[in-house]
């Protein structure tokens, strides 16, 4: 009965967002599950959409012994700090040894893929060489990856074999790790690794045209899947992060099996036609003039997509040009209690709120005016009297179909009214991708109007089966919609910005 050893480590790093990654990120709870070890971290994730959750199921029907190590996860944001990674690193790298000293037969890592630290650009590569140093050549190394990851040539060089999601909204993360188990077992059976093959796109693609809900990515995952089926392969396309300032940030094909390369030259032609890939945002103010107009004509929700703030990419969650943009207009006084917007990270209005209580009025300045890529700051905050709708202790169980059965902690938090309009307030970082995070503060996001999400596409899954439209909007914010106006240093000349 083979033994497999487990272990995550989770972080999408913007190195041009204002936010550290310390060691405290990683231990809170709010956005991924605090830091757990041991069998308390197999049973916390078991069940839970995500990719090491998906393995833990597959290896049951495979008969193996799992070995539990520790799963550390933190909201997107600017570098991991050096400690922060040498606690993760080393607690995964002492499990590992004293699991060979017992009999190891194979490493599953639930990885991000686009984690940067503060002493190592490529940390991921950085945590596969130490496992590989301690296991050797011949112990098999499986990985899976999130579709944004910057797949780079360490990873897959100590790697035995990676496979990355193929949605975005990422809903099939559990499968991704039902995939890396098939790689696992079909590693086992063979004895040796399976010939691989990778190819490296020459352009970044903005996060707003990867939505595999959207086309061109949804006829070419669909594309994927029948080259799999044809070859005998397991093919990836990680569309990268385009706002991880390091020499290998790019996207990449690649894929495993006897046909790999053959798969993967196909594929490849495909993907990396450049034009597919440009897209248009608009303004802050331009978004709500068409939201509101739209709104006239349908009952269903207009949602905006406040890119440049998503908590999910290196934003605080924290800007509030939208909110500017939705008072300026009076879009609050055009439909009363139906606008809303979230999620607003601003924990001293969180607890002002809950200590004030439901129906009070609070002056506040909501928001936080923060350093921008552009080298100027965001919006200043938004000041003025805000009514207390609802409070809420932040904690929810999310429903929609990412992260389904994940239980967040957000701490005091509240529905604030201001001119009509309504925001979320939360104690802690969290992307607005589930419909459950308003309705914790009373917000019935059916109801609504108009919805501003601090999100790029992450807030598609669960938001677009009850949208009448979707708008994608440019409020200053730390994360650029266009890679483009990113002051970049270090990415090579073979990267064009643009495709």
């Amino acid at each position: 009965m083979p033994r497999i050893l487990i272990a995550g480590y989770q972080h999408e790093t913007n190195t041009f967002a204002p936010s550290l990654a310390d060691w405290a990120a990683f231990t809170r709870g709010d956005s991924f599950p605090a830091f757990s070890q041991g069998r308390a971290m197999q049973d916390l994730l078991t069940g839970v959409n995500i990719a090491i959750g998906g393995f833990i199921d597959a290896a049951k029907t495979h008969g193996w012994t799992l070995l539990p190590s520790c799963w550390a996860g933190a909201i997107p944001s600017s570098f991991v700090t050096t400690e922060a990674f040498e606690r993760i690193a080393e607690t995964i790298c002492a499990d590992v040894r004293a699991a060979a000293a017992g009999g190891l037969d194979g490493i599953y890592l639930d990885l991000h893929g686009a984690a940067v630290a503060e002493q190592a650009a490529d940390s991921e590569g950085e945590l596969l060489g130490r496992l590989r140093a301690i296991v050797g050549p011949d112990l098999p190394i499986i990985a899976s990856l999130d579709l944004h990851a910057n797949v780079t040539h360490r990873m897959l060089r100590e790697a035995d074999a990676l496979v990355s999601y193929r949605t975005y909204p990422h809903v099939d993360m559990a499968a991704t790790g039902e995939l890396a188990a098939e790689l696992m077992a079909r590693r086992l059976r063979a004895g040796r690794r399976e010939p691989v093959h990778a190819r490296r796109l020459p352009f970044l693609i903005p996060l707003n045209a990867q939505s595999t809900w959207m086309q061109p990515a949804q006829g070419l995952y669909e594309e994927l899947l029948t080259l799999d089926k044809r070859f005998g392969t397991v093919l990836s396309f990680c569309m990268g992060f385009p706002a991880s300032d390091f020499d290998e940030c790019a996207p990449m094909v690649w894929g495993h099996g006897e046909q790999a390369e053959a798969a993967v030259e196909r594929l490849f032609t495909l993907v990396s036609e450049p034009t597919q890939w440009r897209l248009d945002i608009l303004s802050a103010r331009e978004a709500v003039t068409q939201a509101l107009a739209l709104a006239a004509s349908t009952a269903k929700p207009v949602v905006i997509a406040d890119t440049q703030d998503n908590p999910g990419a290196g934003g605080d969650s924290n800007t509030t040009g939208l909110l500017h943009a939705l008072i300026a207009q009076g879009a609050g006084k055009r439909y009363p209690g139906q606008v809303a917007l979230g999620l607003m990270y601003d924990a001293a209005a969180g607890r002002a709120a809950m200590e004030a209580g439901v129906g009070a009025e609070l002056e506040l300045a909501l928001g936080t005016a923060v350093p921008t890529f552009t080298g100027s700051v965001s919006d200043a905050p938004v000041r003025g009297r805000f009514k207390v709708r609802a409070v809420s202790d932040g904690r929810v169980t999310l429903k929609g179909p990412m992260m389904r059965g994940l239980s967040v902690n957000l701490g005091p938090s509240a529905c604030l009214e201001i001119d009509g309009i309504l925001v979320a307030v939360v104690s802690g970082k969290k992307q607005l991708l589930d419909r459950e995070l308003l309705r914790m503060v009373g917000i019935v996001a059916e109801q609504m109007r108009v919805i501003v999400v601090k999100s790029s596409n992450h807030f598609r899954a669960d938001f677009m089966p009850i949208a009448s439209a979707v708008l994608v909007a440019k409020a200053a914010g730390p994360m650029a919609a266009d890679p483009a106006d990113l002051p970049w240093k270090h990415l090579p000349p073979t990267i064009r910005l643009r495709p």
